[in-house]
C-alpha cells in the first residue's frame, strides 16, 4: 500500500507539472499490476475504441502478472520448482520468452543483474508487496547462499525445454517483468491502431508517437525528495525512460537503512548509488539495465552501460554527484541547476 501510495503521488506530481490534465483529445485510465499503478495515456483515440482497447491490456495484465508471479502458484512457481530437479522439463512459452530475454541481459551485464537470486530476495523479505520490518538477514545465511552461487547461465533452453545446472536457481523476474510487461502492451496498442500512447508503470515508461503537438514529457525523481522532481525529459517516438533507486522500497532497523536493490556479488543492498534514470528503445532492456548499472554504481557503470548498448544515462551517487552522459544532457532540464554535475562518457 505504501508503494501505491508512492506512486500515485508521482504521478499527480507529474501531470500538475507537465500539464497532462485530460482534455478533449486526450484519454487516461490507470490500472494495477505487478504492484504498482500502471498509468496509460492516449491522444487522438475516440473513447470508445480507447475502452475496448483497454480491456484487452488489462487481460493481457492480469495473464501476465500470474504466469511470472515467483511466489504464487502459477507457471514460474511450476518453473522454479522443477529447476531444482537439474532435469529438463516443458515450460509454458508465455514465460520461457521473458526467461530467455533475462538470460541474455544477466549475461551482458556481468550478473549484475542476476533474476537467479530469488531466495536472496526472499532472504531479505522484498519478495511480498509489503515492506519487512527487519532485522536483517544473518551473515550466515547470507553467506550460505552467496557459496550456492545461482546465476542465469545455469539455465539451459532449447525450444520449449528449460533446465538448470544449479540446483539452488530460483527465478525472480520483479527486474524486468515491468519493462517486459511494457514492451508487450506497446505493441498490442500500435496493432490495435493507436499511435499516440504513454504506459507508465510506477514512473517507468515507454511511449509512442506525441502528446499533440509536443513530445510526451515526464518527470525524473528527486532521490533526496527535496524537490520531488530532479528533472524533466521529453520522451522520443518508441523510447523507454526506466529508473532505479533506493527510495523505491526500503525499511529502516536500529538507524540503518536497507533497501531492495541487492548487489549479487555481497548479498547486501547495493552501496554509492542513490538512482539512476537512462534511456533506450526497447523497455526490457532498459529495467534491466537501471538495475545493473544502480549496483555497477559511480566506479563500473560506463563499462557495464557499454556492455549493455546503453548510451543515454544520468546516476546519482550518494554524495550527491550527478554523473551524466553526452546524450542524456542535451534531454533532461534540470528544476534546480545541481552543484555536481558530471559529465561522463560511455564509449
Amino acid at each position: 500500500m505504501q508503494k501505491l501510495m508512492k506512486t500515485a503521488l508521482l504521478l499527480l506530481l507529474s501531470g500538475l507539472l507537465f500539464g497532462c490534465q485530460p482534455t478533449a483529445k486526450e484519454y487516461h485510465t490507470t490500472l494495477l499490476s505487478f504492484g504498482t499503478l500502471i498509468d496509460i495515456t492516449f491522444w487522438g483515440v475516440e473513447k470508445d475504441k480507447a475502452d475496448s482497447v483497454i480491456k484487452k491490456v488489462e487481460k493481457d495484465l492480469q495473464y501476465m502478472h500470474y504466469a511470472w508471479h515467483a511466489w504464487q502458484p502459477g507457471p514460474m512457481g511450476r518453473i522454479n520448482t522443477l529447476l531444482e530437479t537439474t532435469a529438463s522439463f516443458s515450460a509454458n512459452p508465455s514465460v520461457l520468452a521473458p526467461i530467455i530475454k533475462a538470460r541474455e541481459l544477466a549475461i551482458s551485464s556481468d550478473h549484475l543483474f542476476n533474476p537467479a537470486i530469488s531466495k536472496l530476495i526472499k532472504l531479505w523479505g522484498f519478495h511480498s508487496d509489503e515492506l519487512p520490518k527487519g532485522p536483517p538477514p544473518a551473515a550466515t545465511k547470507i553467506k550460505k547462499l552467496l557459496a550456492q552461487n545461482p546465476r542465469m547461465d545455469d539455465i539451459t533452453i532449447k525450444n520449449v525445454s528449460i533446465k538448470s545446472r544449479n540446483p539452488h536457481v530460483k527465478l525472480d523476474l520483479g527486474g524486468v517483468a515491468k519493462g517486459y510487461g511494457i514492451e508487450q502492451i506497446i505493441n498490442l496498442l500500435i496493432n490495435h491502431g493507436i499511435r499516440n500512447a504513454i504506459v507508465n508503470a510506477g514512473g517507468d515508461l515507454k511511449a509512442i508517437g506525441r502528446h499533440g503537438q509536443r513530445p510526451w514529457r515526464v518527470g525524473v525523481r528527486d532521490p533526496d525528495n527535496k524537490q520531488g522532481v530532479l528533472a524533466t525529459l521529453e520522451v522520443k517516438e518508441g523510447e523507454s525512460v526506466f529508473t532505479s533507486g533506493d527510495y523505491e522500497r526500503f525499511y529502516q532497523f536500529e538507524g540503518q537503512r536497507y533497501h531492495h536493490i541487492i548487489d549479487p556479488r555481497t548479498g547486501y543492498p547495493a552501496q554509492g548509488t542513490r538512482s539512476v534514470t537512462l534511456l533506450h528503445a526497447n523497455a526490457t532492456t532498459a529495467d534491466a539495465a537501471a538495475t545493473a548499472l544502480f549496483v555497477a554504481g559511480p566506479k563500473d557503470w560506463q563499462r557495464i552501460a557499454k556492455q549493455m548498448g546503453i548510451t543515454a544515462v544520468m546516476l546519482v551517487d550518494d554524495k550527491g554527484n550527478i554523473y551524466i552522459t553526452p546524450e542524456m544532457k542535451t534531454r533532461v532540464s534540470f528544476i534546480t541547476p545541481p552543484d555536481k554535475l558530471h559529465v561522463a562518457i560511455v564509449d
